[in-house]
């Protein structure tokens, strides 16, 4: 296990070393989960469907889209009548 000092600094934000971002290819914009526990602060890097699925999380994004797409359609139809 690796350990970071880092400085909160103000409105609360604090810098993710470097090297830190680099090995868990984050960059502007990535979205963490911060999980608060007995005292301590961890930040997750969420598994995207494309992590999960590896080499076909193309088609499984799709698919998400896809159900996402006819779930709001079904919403929609629900709430005009």
């Amino acid at each position: 296990m690796d350990r970071y000092r880092v400085k909160l600094h103000r409105k609360g934000l604090i810098v993710i070393p470097a090297e830190v971002r680099r090995r868990l290819g984050l960059r502007e914009g990535s979205q963490l989960e911060m999980v608060v526990e007995e005292g301590e602060i961890r930040l997750l890097v969420p598994r995207s469907l494309r992590d999960a699925f590896g080499a076909d999380g193309e088609k499984a994004l799709e698919v998400a889209k896809l159900i996402n797409a006819s779930r709001n359609e079904e919403l929609g139809k629900e709430i005009r009548h």
